[in-house]
């Protein structure tokens, strides 16, 4: 089986734009990612795939693999189908630019998900995080999921789900983690199938896979990290990184 990352890098973030090139303890927070997902010897190759060619050189000058979009992409799915469609490989685990804590456990989990599903039933697998804040499960810039008994994801949405009507059931509200293990097969017909309404009401790329039927599996993990959204965020991160 062989397993790469993939790691989309846009330039021009929405909320915070150059993010990916500020300085995080002496290395721009991509590099920084990129060292962290090569450090876990989990792949076969790791690459960094953008549309910007500071970002590019920056990996390559520093000795690192990266790829030229060839295409304009709304997404880092079809930044990453693009990329990965003339290669041969099973697995690609997109890691996210802007997490340069990402961590060996997490992703080791990911793909051991493949390692054991024989029958080939499941299309994708993500990380999920247990919140209990209420700023945090009430905040649309945090993207919860709802699992069914087999830890299937049942939905995505930015809005707290489920809708805490009664109080004392029970509940946990977990936060989505944009880390994903797809099978090559899976993000090629992501690529070609296109958006339906709800992934464009949520602006939540991975709904698109459930309203298309395919089957993503939820590995629950305690590890948070630092995704650097904001330049909040990346003051976190600093005295995280110290």
């Amino acid at each position: 089986m062989k397993i790469i990352s993939m790691i989309p890098a846009r330039y021009s973030a929405s909320r915070f734009p150059g993010k990916l090139m500020q300085d995080l303890g002496g290395k721009t927070v991509i590099l920084r990612t990129y060292e962290a997902t090569v450090a876990t010897n989990l792949f076969d190759d790791v690459f960094v795939v953008t549309d910007n060619k500071i970002i590019y050189d920056e990996i390559v000058n520093n000795g690192g693999k990266a790829i030229m979009s060839k295409k304009e992409h709304d997404c880092g799915s079809d930044r990453i189908a693009e990329a990965v469609e003339f290669m041969d490989i099973d697995i690609v685990i997109n890691v996210q630019g802007d997490e340069p804590f990402t961590d060996r456990e997490s992703l080791a989990k990911l793909i051991e998900v493949f390692k054991e599903d024989h029958d080939k039933k499941i299309d994708l697998a993500s990380l999920m995080v247990h919140i209990t804040d209420l700023d945090e499960i009430n905040n649309p810039n945090t993207v919860k999921v709802i699992v069914d008994q087999s830890n299937f994801a049942l939905y995505y949405s930015r809005s707290p789900i489920p809708y805490p009507r009664e109080k004392n059931v029970g509940v946990k509200y977990y936060k989505h983690k944009g880390v994903y293990a797809f099978r090559k097969e899976a993000i090629l017909d992501f690529y070609k199938l296109p958006m339906l309404p709800l992934e464009a009401s949520e602006k939540i790329e991975c709904i698109r896979y459930l309203e298309y039927g395919k089957r993503i599996k939820m590995i629950e993990t305690d590890i948070e990290g630092v995704e650097i959204d904001t330049p909040e965020d990346l003051e976190r991160a600093k005295k995280l990184w110290k």
